[in-house]
């Protein structure tokens, strides 16, 4: 496999092992609920020696490259969200997963914060509009914070977002947290929040390819559209 994207390119000349190893163990890390000694042994097992701090190593080198190019190639989402938070523990402490669905499950973004208030709701809500376009309605649960922020963002824009305080709608978001808990729990908690935050990104990137939200992607594989990113 021959990298052709020149970001990819310029991480690689720090990274001595083929990109076509160093994407499998990224992969696997992101996408199923592995320890990085797992990898380590199944690397091993396949007559590759590889510690598995550099496997750690390459998954935050060539996360945020391939998240990149994949919001370049993301297929558009409803413009009805339903919004919710969820906890993540970083070195020993909760702290919060902002997550968006459209209506029929798609993955809007995400946004990992230190605190749950008004200020860290709207940048969430900045960032998902800058992202994706401005929706027409946002359901959310009775959060005083989420409700703060969303009348924040209303108040500089000239066609307010309808928001619904509506807990059955939300059950489909909630439901999608699960995809993601489920991956890091083997991971135990992270150990920094950078760390955090790369790693839940290439969670995060690995289930929306996996759901179909990929647009032009001619591979039928998940995996094959992942290691496609790097090219």
């Amino acid at each position: 496999m021959k990298a052709r994207s020149p970001t990819v390119a310029k991480v690689l000349k720090r990274l001595h092992y083929p990109l076509e190893t160093m994407l499998v163990c990224v992969r696997w890390y992101v996408a199923y609920p592995l320890s990085l000694r797992n990898l380590e042994e199944m690397m091993a097992e396949r007559g590759i020696a590889v510690d598995h701090s550099t496997v750690h190593r390459w998954a935050i080198k060539l996360l945020p490259v391939l998240e990149k190019a994949f919001r370049r190639c993301k297929r558009p989402v409803g413009k009805s969200w339903r919004v919710d938070e969820t906890y993540i523990k970083v070195k020993g402490q909760w702290k919060y997963l902002y997550r968006a669905v459209d209506k029929v499950g798609n993955t809007v973004d995400f946004l990992l914060r230190a605190k749950r208030d008004k200020g860290a709701a709207r940048r969430y809500f900045e960032k998902a509009i800058d992202q994706n376009g401005a929706p027409d309605t946002v359901t959310i649960e009775r959060s005083g914070a989420n409700l703060a922020g969303l009348h924040a963002v209303n108040a500089d824009r000239e066609t307010s977002i309808r928001i619904r305080q509506t807990k059955y709608l939300n059950n489909i978001v909630e439901q999608d947290h699960r995809a993601i808990k489920r991956r890091t729990r083997s991971m135990l908690g992270f150990k920094a929040f950078r760390c955090a935050r790369i790693l839940l990104s290439g969670i995060e990137l690995m289930h929306m390819i996996a759901k179909g939200q990929m647009k032009n992607a001619n591979k039928p594989l998940a995996a094959r559209q992942f290691y496609s990113l790097a090219m």
